[in-house]
């Protein structure tokens, strides 16, 4: 075999784009936290929404926090690669920024809903179709993601009670998913998570992309 035939000698690879998604409580903010802090060519897409900054975020970092009216101006606009309204409130994922980051070799990790992720592989751009990788995350029940959800203690009564009748539906999901990881220890979920990444850079399809 020649050097050239070896693949760190091929072009620039594609990104991947790392799909998540899982009910509240499922533990995603952690394990993406933990998977960017300990990954350099993994990049975060931010989303867009239209609720209120919680303690400790930042627009622009966290989320793009819009009003109702410049998200309804994005949709006008077909600037969402996906965009749903969950508990209340509108999220959505700019289309570009994603292709962007994926056109320069960056892998990309997409912190979603279920609705959201229907959007997605739905998408007629070819890059996002050749890239995607959808993980589902959740929990072994309902009763450990209730248990979860009243640790944070950030919810009235009402909010919490929504998001365990959307995580309800949303757990029956999981089939739909490439990958599912069922939560325990954070440790083991994030060995979970490194290998399935681990698993798809080393396809011999991306490194020829």
């Amino acid at each position: 075999m020649s050097a050239e035939d070896l693949p760190e000698t091929q072009g620039p690879r594609r990104g991947i784009l790392f799909l998540l998604s899982g009910p509240a409580g499922s533990g995603k903010s952690t394990l993406l936290r933990r998977a960017l802090n300990e990954d350099n060519n993994l990049a975060f897409s931010i989303s867009c929404t239209t609720r209120s900054p919680r303690e400790g975020e930042t627009d622009g970092k966290h989320y793009h926090f819009l009003s109702d009216e410049e998200f309804s101006e994005k949709i006008e606009n077909n600037e969402f690669l996906e965009h749903a309204k969950v508990h209340n409130w509108r999220y959505g994922t700019l289309a570009n920024t994603v292709i962007d980051l994926l056109d320069d070799g960056k892998d990309v990790i997409m912190d979603i809903d279920v609705q959201g992720a229907d959007q997605v592989r739905d998408s007629e751009n070819s890059v996002i179709s050749d890239t995607l990788v959808d993980i589902f995350l959740t929990t072994a029940d309902t009763a450990e993601l209730e248990k979860r959800l009243l640790g944070r203690g950030s919810e009235d009564e009402d909010t919490f009670q929504l998001r365990m009748r959307t995580a309800v539906a949303e757990i029956k999901r999981w089939r739909d998913y490439t990958y599912c990881i069922v939560s325990g220890e954070h440790d083991e979920d994030f060995r979970a998570l490194s290998s399935i990444i681990s698993t798809e850079r080393l396809r011999v399809s991306r490194m020829m992309s």
